[in-house]
């Protein structure tokens, strides 16, 4: 089976901020084969780049490596920076009253699949958001599949069919997850 992909790359100096890797990713968007049903997707994407680049910048303090891939059926997000720490999770207790570190929590609360590596002396994190209704590029057949192909932090069974209004995605017209997510926290503790 032949697999075609597109993609975008860039990075963002802590120099340029935020809202240029915002614009630089919208601009990406539109180019892609999403109808005007899929805005939530779209709006989630773009606060998932916000949070990954702010991320690379506060905690790495270093240049965030944007690359954008559409493989037909997700569209991959990865952030890269050159800084080995991985985030690590959060205690709930500790951070009732901080007023940052949930940005890696408000990603995974918005994608459909979350992963952070380690990648060439630095760290990754990528997540995957399809457009609404499409097929989870991570499972296997529904006969199957397992516990493996949804990862550890992923929604398998309890998953909503095609207009995905479930606990899972939130958007205008969806209430915030009743769930409380995964924190993770920056390499400094913020």
């Amino acid at each position: 089976m032949a697999v075609k992909a597109v993609g975008w790359a860039r990075s963002f100096p802590v120099s340029e901020g935020v809202r240029a890797a915002r614009e630089w990713t919208a601009e990406h968007l539109e180019s892609l084969p999403w109808s005007g049903s899929v805005a939530d997707t779209a709006y989630s994407v773009l606060v998932c780049v916000s949070e990954l680049v702010t991320n690379a910048h506060l905690h790495a303090v270093a240049t965030a490596h944007l690359v954008l891939t559409w493989d037909g059926r997700c569209l991959h997000v990865s952030v890269a920076d050159g800084d080995p720490r991985l985030p690590r999770p959060r205690e709930l207790e500790a951070d009732a009253a901080a007023t940052s570190g949930r940005g890696l929590g408000i990603v995974n609360a918005l994608a459909d699949s979350l992963d952070v590596h380690a990648s060439h002396g630095g760290k990754a994190i990528t997540a995957c958001f399809r457009p609404a209704g499409g097929p989870d590029p991570h499972a296997q057949a529904p006969d199957t599949e397992d516990a493996h192909t949804q990862g550890p932090d992923r929604k398998g069974p309890d998953r909503k069919g095609p207009d995905r209004k479930g606990p899972d995605r939130k958007g205008p017209d969806r209430k915030a997850p009743d769930r409380e997510g995964p924190h993770v926290e920056g390499p400094d503790g913020a």
